[in-house]
């Protein structure tokens, strides 16, 4: 099915931010495992998986629109040096995808694209109440119980 290019632009622009924060995530959860913070290791692998299968979604949904998904683009990505930063880093990431989730569905309803505009308010339920949401805690709790704090609770076993 021909799609409007509006909305396949609106993905590929999309694309580019889910591949960023999974590559960030990636390596984000590798650098924990190798610090021995394996509580942190094993969220942010499984924040990697589910940008994978937002990335994924709209891969298949460009596709489907006869579109060519960009795959070399990476918009946001930036590696941090600590844990903070990390976490600061993998926020950042979160709300500018947030704000490019709402311009696409903007777009999707523009050109009444229900279809893609359903898929793209699923994967922003999960990058508001899931992933953002989940990073605002941990920064929230380094703030309340100071940084080795933190770091002693994400060890784990």
């Amino acid at each position: 099915m021909k799609g409007n290019q509006r909305v396949i632009d609106a993905l590929n622009g999309l694309l580019a931010m889910e591949l960023a924060a999974m590559d960030q995530y990636f390596i984000h959860s590798r650098m924990y495992d190798d610090w021995g913070l394996h509580k942190l290791y094993e969220r942010i692998d499984h924040e990697f998986d589910d940008e994978k299968g937002h990335a994924a979604a709209l891969i298949e949904r460009m596709l489907f629109l006869e579109g060519t998904p960009d795959m070399t683009t990476r918009d946001g990505f930036k590696v941090g040096t600590d844990v903070p930063s990390m976490l600061e880093s993998d926020l950042r990431v979160e709300y500018e995808v947030d704000k490019k989730l709402k311009d696409a569905i903007k777009v999707c309803e523009e050109e009444q694209d229900y279809v893609s505009r359903e898929i793209l308010e699923k994967l922003l339920e999960d990058t508001e109440e899931d992933h953002a949401y989940w990073l605002e805690k941990q920064l929230g709790l380094i703030k309340r119980i100071g940084l080795q704090n933190y770091l002693q609770s994400q060890m784990g076993e």
